[in-house]
């Protein structure tokens, strides 16, 4: 696990050192830096090697490559969340907020370069793998090229239209939703994708990983529902009780904190039993499960209960 967390980061550091090198407007620079450094849990791209190395991880390069353009995703679309028109939110991860410490002309521009340096570094990763990872000689480099179309499919549908994470921000804005299709389209998708190219990126096939991804990230979204709810800004690092003053979808509004946290559990176990027989079946369940102890430790889940 500290491997592949190493991993993430020295990649995510290189990525934006070469954007720098490229002379780019320094504000902007800079402030794409704020948004992606330091990070969070970083928990989709550690997810995407997760699941490489369960595959087999012939393509290092590629498959963190892959990683590296989800958390670009993620950091984007918390960037475009934070906005006055969206949350309006000062923090994140502890710190200002990239519309509040840049403003907000340059917020909007982080959001949308690092959609762009996502794609960018996934068609990096691509062209810079010449060869298999060692006791693979066998397999041709094109194989992992021949790869870069699917997963350039996977990461704009599941950022983009019809149930991507743009459309899950988007039902924000409809006078009506239905709780479980904004949940999957704001938070499901990009768990799909990272389970999803994890696989592809190691030359497996996507499918049989998809609804492992999705059940995590609907999972997510109800214990950020619960945090909200009962989380403060010490712990969250972010204003809480946001969904309420907002109005809202949330799984509190919908069953109740009793119910979402019972949601909650009921999905861990979903995704959990969701993940393919592997060789690193049992690590992606432990990982599951320390997962589950983060987002909702004893002392939380209890303060909710208890509040409920």
């Amino acid at each position: 696990m500290r491997q592949a967390q190493a991993r993430i980061e020295t990649a995510l550091a290189q990525t934006l050192a070469r954007v720098q090198q490229r002379g780019a407007p320094p504000r902007l620079g800079a402030a794409v830096r704020h948004a992606v450094l330091p990070g969070g849990a970083r928990i989709r791209p550690l997810l995407c090697l997760s699941v490489a190395q369960a595959c087999g991880d012939r393509f290092p390069a590629l498959s963190t490559a892959a990683a590296v353009a989800i958390e670009l995703i993620h950091c984007a679309s918390l960037v475009h969340d934070d906005l006055p028109c969206f949350d309006d939110a000062t923090m994140r991860r502890g710190l200002a907020s990239v519309h509040t410490a840049y403003g907000e002309r340059i917020a909007v521009l982080t959001g949308d370069a690092l959609i762009v340096l996502a794609f960018e570094t996934l068609a990096a990763g691509a062209a810079c793998t010449v060869s298999p990872s060692a006791g693979d000689d066998a397999a041709p480099a094109t194989e992992a090229l021949r790869a870069l179309p699917t997963l350039t499919a996977i990461l704009a549908q599941r950022t983009g239209m019809p149930g991507g994470i743009t459309a899950g921000q988007a039902w924000e804005c409809e006078d009506s939703v239905v709780l479980p299709d904004y949940q999957r389209a704001k938070t499901g998708s990009l768990f799909a994708a990272a389970t999803e190219m994890g696989a592809v990126a190691a030359g497996a096939e996507a499918a049989p990983w998809r609804a492992f991804g999705e059940r995590l990230g609907e999972a997510y979204q109800v214990a950020d529902d619960i945090r909200d709810a009962a989380g403060d800004l010490q712990r969250l690092g972010k204003p809480a009780q946001r969904d309420a003053a907002l109005g809202r979808p949330s799984a509190v509004a919908a069953i109740g904190l009793a119910g979402a946290i019972d949601h909650f559990e009921r999905l861990l176990v979903h995704a959990q039993a969701a993940v393919p027989d592997s060789t690193g079946a049992a690590a992606l369940r432990a990982l599951v499960q320390s997962e589950s102890n983060r987002l909702l430790p004893a002392d939380l889940r209890e303060h909710a209960l208890a509040v409920a």
